[in-house]
């Protein structure tokens, strides 16, 4: 409007200011035109390659083979509601940012290489895809947008959405499945690491952990799949005084000690087996945000203290997590990646002079510290109306930088789905893993992509 006033230099400076102001207006409310990467986000655009980018999978198969046009209605609806999905990736002078994005992007055919890179070009912009083959929907999603915990309040807001289109059912919204006839709200796109840092920075533990190597196959994403009895392995868990994502970890350990002394390498004999945990912070810290807000805690087991029993190192894991989810341990790390990304000369820093510094310290420090992972989403639990038409959810990651095997879980329908994703042809891990769960009395069934 200033501009068509007059073609003046002070008012085509007024009019930029005004549009500046508009805009940062318009990402203080709760219907953005545009959204700061959250604390955890940065680190993953500068650090993408030309065959990589961190994604991570969520899938729910139905009774029924999928309705593609049902599913397209209910993604236009979900989109409304999760307008942190409805935006593409920016270069800005100083960081990358999210700015919104029109439409929804096509939905395509799921392939047997899940968590293949993204080309957000050929995606229609957007950072995260919806593919489906027979009865399964699966959204991948690059971790700019949110973590595991908002990709499953997606998912599952898209299959309420899905059914309520498919089959004229009325499905009750409440807890993660959010009612699309609702606005979204301003603490639903917070970034919770900024709001929840502590007084005091505290860094993560230093060291480097044994890494697993093997024959590298990075075009190709192998999953395995056990399938559990989630009363049975509760039931065991419960027995030794730990939870589920304790005992499986600690399984984990065991698996990743066998490989460390199957390889009996030199160079890394006194490395630590180490597992990654993420934590989700939205509980421990009161926060409704969808974007990312999860950090991680460790455990280990140092070989060099000698052969432990699992009855003992599960007791030492449960102390360990316990000890790396206390709030006050975790506001502590927050504070400490905060203090980073607040940094003044790290902000005057034009991103293009970011970009390779963020990468490299990506590489040096991301998955250094961790033999593997193991991300459990917990037990899903649905609304009747909803359980009758959905048989299964899975949850896989894709591939890391350093670590390449790695774990996720999801329990539904009285299974717990654990998928191993790896881009090495060597098995070793998961064998060793399932293997250990059978020794203890746990019956798995086995499924794989290759």
């Amino acid at each position: 409007m200033f501009y068509l006033m007059s073609k003046t230099r002070y008012n085509a400076v007024a009019y930029h200011f005004y549009m500046w102001y508009n805009v940062r207006m318009k990402h203080s409310s709760a219907d953005p035109t545009w959204l700061k990467l959250d604390n955890a986000a940065k680190i993953y655009p500068p650090a993408q390659t030309e065959g990589w980018n961190a994604l991570f999978r969520l899938s729910v198969t139905f009774s029924e083979p999928v309705d593609r046009e049902a599913l397209s209605r209910a993604l236009a609806r979900v989109l409304k509601r999760f307008p942190n999905f409805a935006m593409r990736l920016r270069r800005g002078l100083f960081w990358y940012y999210l700015d919104r994005i029109s439409g929804q992007p096509e939905i395509q055919d799921d392939v047997q290489n899940p968590c293949a890179r993204m080309n957000f070009k050929e995606n229609g912009g957007f950072a995260f895809r919806v593919r489906v083959f027979g009865n399964r929907v699966a959204v991948e999603i690059f971790h700019v947008i949110t973590d595991g915990a908002g990709g499953l309040s997606f998912i599952k807001t898209l299959a309420a959405e899905y059914i309520s289109e498919k089959y004229g059912v009325t499905v009750p919204r409440g807890g993660d499945i959010l009612d699309c006839d609702e606005a979204p709200s301003k603490e639903e796109l917070e970034d919770g690491f900024l709001k929840h840092a502590g007084p005091k920075a505290v860094p993560p533990p230093s060291g480097v952990a044994y890494h697993l190597h093997g024959t590298p196959d990075r075009d190709f994403l192998r999953v395995t799949t056990g399938i559990i009895d989630s009363a049975e392995i509760s039931e065991k868990a419960k027995a030794l005084g730990v939870t589920v994502t304790e005992y499986l970890a600690t399984a984990l350990l065991f698996a990743a000690a066998d490989w460390k002394r199957a390889r009996r390498g030199l160079f890394q004999s006194t490395r630590p087996v180490i597992v990654s945990i993420p934590v989700n912070l939205r509980k421990i810290f009161g926060c409704r945000t969808l974007r990312n807000f999860a950090n991680y805690a460790t455990v280990g087991l140092d070989t060099r203290l000698g052969e432990y029993t699992f009855e003992e190192a599960v007791k030492v894991v449960h102390h360990q997590l316990r000890l790396g989810t206390d709030k006050h341990v975790l506001a502590a790390r927050i504070a400490s990646n905060v203090g980073i990304e607040k940094n003044i000369l790290l902000r005057i820093v034009p991103r293009v002079i970011k970009k390779p510094i963020m990468s490299m310290a990506y590489r040096l420090e991301g998955d250094m510290k961790n033999t593997t992972s193991l991300s459990n989403l917990g037990l899903i639990k649905l609304p009747p109306e909803m359980e009758e038409h959905i048989t299964r959810f899975d949850f896989l990651l894709g591939s890391l930088v350093k670590n390449p095997v790695n774990a996720a879980a999801v329990g539904y329908g009285g299974k717990l789905y654990l998928n191993f994703t790896r881009v090495i042809e060597e098995s070793f891990l998961e064998r060793a893993f399932f293997r250990r769960l059978v020794k203890l009395g746990i019956h798995v069934k086995i499924e794989s992509n290759n």
